[in-house]
């Protein structure tokens, strides 16, 4: 299958590690120009070493002067950004009575205002040249609570929401607009959730990790590389009729239809 992805520009955010950076590295194998941002310099160069050509950019998104200033750099250097994958590290853990005002303003900075930002400023020029991406990176949590990720869960919802609302203001320009839902996957975040499940149940690490990996009907956590290729999938020409989505990959685990 050709994806028709040579030479499109493609901004990753969160790009230097995990899942963020296995989709700069599978839009960069099929031969896109790609650009990432993330907080840590030396996992930024790290990443761009793999990537030849990779524009690395340090920039916190829950930060919108921060936002401004990388979407800027990104299009003086390539002089626009055709795919734009939005993807920021979850808020952490928490259970509801736990959590104070200031927990739910930065899970919204984070989770939702990056998202609107980035976005509003990519989408002008995707409606000049009548095509663009749009991909979210979410959680299977907007399909199936993830239990103890009361602001995930929460907050992830609201970019799901705003999403399918684009996504219908935007069709008509051939800007697509889908959601990626990875389930239980082996990144730093999901190392977090279980030593937080851990310290609660008094079990090990590896018996939590085992535990949900029993529950899953594949019998295993996923992989960043097997995100990535849905999203690689929905930023190319093959996935031309496809918008308004949201699609989990999460080997089996939401029971819903």
């Amino acid at each position: 299958m050709d994806l028709n992805l040579e030479n499109k520009i493609v901004f990753v955010t969160a790009g230097s590690k995990g899942i963020g950076l296995a989709t700069a590295l599978g839009f960069h194998k099929s031969g896109a120009h790609v650009a990432i941002c993330g907080r840590s310099q030396d996992n930024l160069d790290a990443a761009a070493a793999q990537m030849p050509g990779c524009l690395a950019l340090a920039g916190d998104v829950s930060k919108s002067q921060d936002i401004d200033r990388v979407v800027q750099s990104v299009t003086q250097k390539f002089g626009h950004i055709d795919i734009l994958v939005n993807n920021a590290g979850g808020p952490p853990p928490g259970l509801f009575e736990d959590l104070a005002d200031e927990d739910w303003n930065k899970a919204v900075e984070l989770t939702l205002m990056s998202v609107i930002r980035l976005t509003r400023l990519v989408l002008p020029h995707m409606r000049t040249q009548k095509w663009g991406r749009i991909i979210n990176i979410s959680s299977s949590g907007v399909k199936q609570p993830v239990p103890g990720l009361t602001l995930s869960n929460s907050v992830r919802m609201a970019v799901l929401g705003w999403a399918k609302t684009l996504a219908n203001q935007v069709a008509g320009d051939n800007i697509l607009v889908n959601t990626v839902c990875p389930g239980f996957t082996n990144t730093d975040r999901v190392t977090q959730i279980l030593e937080q499940q851990s310290a609660a149940s008094g079990k090990t690490v590896e018996e939590v990790a085992a535990g949900i990996a029993a529950q899953i009907p594949m019998q295993r956590i996923g992989q960043p590389e097997e995100i990535a290729n849905l999203a690689v999938f929905l930023g190319s020409e093959a996935a031309s009729y496809i918008t308004g989505t949201s699609i989990q990959v999460d080997g089996g685990s939401v029971q819903g239809f």
